[in-house]
């Protein structure tokens, strides 16, 4: 018997198709993965397991009898749970305050925490999630407010478990750990959906693999028995390109120079300390360290929303230490912002408006204060068009009603049109499915060839391996060391400087 089975779902937003008759059967204590590119609709169909959406055709049956899902309330009393991409916990709340919440119950009037965290903690412990139940959700990292959503689950008695994009905001050693979770999970009895872009995660712990292209159906396959390569080419729904990442040697100019720079948090006096680095020209320079060591305080002082406490910045020759954000984006340093929702988008905004956020104002696009509408939709067409953002077929939905990838297509489309000198980006490729991947890959690669500099920050050394000509490595606000990205660069003496362990 099936633990779940979704027969001729069919779920439409107006006119679009964002599931077209799709049938997909779970066996019962399986991880099973769903495979598809950004925008193919998985997080729509399990929207609508999840009782998020209620769809139009179709039948839902759990454990071999029909249901009618009609609200997550409703999909908890059911056992079934839901990690989302981006997590829906309440900052100023404690661990426990969140797992709790809609279920709390009440002793002499008041909540009973303490009963609470007592269960919280048995089953932190049973399925190897310890957290601190008294800890503030905004105090804990990415990787620990992931296992509060999971106890949260636990928690309300989910036996079937849904993970959106488990992976994408966290780092290496996170998403080590969170396999090791979805395994004992799945050794404790429950059966889990794994949605994920990460061909090595489903090759890791899933046992088979449903493959949706475009809201539709394509099949599922047993993981064991399918290499990588064919996961890859079943999603696309063809051989995946193979770009040339040839090193780049030439370049001599440096387009970017740090000179021993100082810079305060509110936290830590010296955040960033005798900070020194240069990129040159026709380079993809890439720093690798563990997320919080002074990556994103760097970018800050580079796009002025952090002061500098000593140190000199120069771009193309030039001092740039007091120019505004708007003056350095004029002489061609272009920074992505990590945070796409918070800093990248304005959500609410159409695609079209999202298309021009940085330079709206120019002649290209305004006219005696004046939007130009017919240039700014062809604009916005033209840039979708060039970079895969799918989006309904519509430049005037809102970027709030995209998938994530697509999101993260249209900010790095709008960057690379502004054709500046050098392109800043942190994290480029989260989130994004394999072809989009390889799509962006090849975008920083062209670019560079053209003669342009790259700054890549990533915490997936996989990516910082393929693309980086250079790379710097980053410990506790210092850049530690500087190394060629040829042969004799390995993932194991990378992972000893970003502990700090120098040559």
């Amino acid at each position: 018997m099936y633990a779940i089975e979704m027969l001729n779902i069919t779920k439409k937003f107006g006119d679009f198709y964002a599931n077209k008759d799709i049938t997909i059967q779970v066996k019962k204590n399986e991880v099973h993965a769903l495979l598809g590119e950004n925008g193919a609709g998985k997080s729509t169909l399990m929207s609508v397991l999840f009782g998020m959406y209620q769809q139009e055709e179709g039948v839902i049956k759990l454990n071999g009898k029909e249901v009618k899902i009609k609200d997550p309330k409703h999909a908890n009393e059911l056992g079934i749970g839901m990690v989302h991409q981006h997590f829906k916990l309440i900052k100023n709340f404690t661990v426990a305050e969140n797992i709790i919440l809609g279920m709390e119950e009440v002793k002499g009037g008041k909540i009973d925490i303490e009963e609470a965290s007592k269960k919280i903690h048995d089953l932190s412990i049973k399925y190897g999630l310890e957290v601190n139940p008294t800890a503030l959700v905004s105090d804990i990292t990415v990787g620990m407010q992931q296992r509060v959503e999971i106890l949260k689950m636990l928690y309300r008695d989910a036996d079937i478990l849904i993970f959106d994009e488990p992976t994408a905001v966290l780092t290496p050693a996170e998403i080590e750990e969170f396999l090791v979770i979805i395994k004992n999970l799945q050794a404790e009895g429950k059966t889990i959906l794994l949605i994920t872009h990460k061909l090595n995660e489903i090759k890791t712990v899933a046992d088979s693999c449903s493959i949706i292209r475009r809201g539709e159906y394509f099949g599922t396959v047993e993981v064991a028995a399918t290499p990588k390569e064919k996961l890859a080419s079943l999603m696309i729904g063809k051989d995946l390109e193979k770009i040339n990442y040839e090193r780049s040697r030439d370049g001599v100019k440096k387009t970017l120079e740090i000179k021993s720079l100082y810079a305060d948090t509110e936290e830590k006096k010296d955040k960033l300390h005798d900070f020194n680095l240069e990129v040159r020209e026709r380079e993809i320079l890439g720093i690798a360290g563990v997320d919080g060591n002074g990556q994103k305080e760097f970018v800050e002082v580079l796009n002025n929303l952090l002061k500098s406490t000593k140190g000199e910045i120069f771009f193309d020759g030039q001092e740039i230490s007091k120019l505004s954000t708007s003056q350095r984006k004029e002489v061609g340093l272009e920074i992505i912002a990590e945070d796409r929702h918070k800093d990248g988008l304005v959500l609410d905004f159409s695609v079209k408006e999202n298309s021009i956020l940085e330079n709206y104002y120019t002649e290209k696009f305004a006219s005696k204060g004046f939007l130009k509408p017919a240039t700014i939709t062809k604009f916005a067409k033209e840039l979708c068009e060039k970079y895969d953002v799918r989006k309904a077929g519509d430049e005037n939905i809102s970027a709030r009603s995209m998938s994530g990838g697509n999101q993260q297509k249209l900010i790095i489309g709008r960057a690379l049109e502004m054709e500046p000198k050098l392109l800043v980006t942190t994290q480029p490729t989260r989130g994004l499915d394999v072809g989009a991947i390889n799509g962006i890959h090849k975008m920083l690669i062209n670019y560079r060839d053209k003669g342009n500099a790259v700054l890549l920050i990533s915490y997936d050394l996989d990516e910082i391996l393929t693309l980086s000509d250079r790379i710097a490595v980053i410990h506790n606000g210092n850049i530690i060391d500087v190394v060629d990205n040829d042969e004799n660069v390995t993932k194991e003496q990378l992972g000893l400087l970003m502990a700090g362990v120098k040559k």
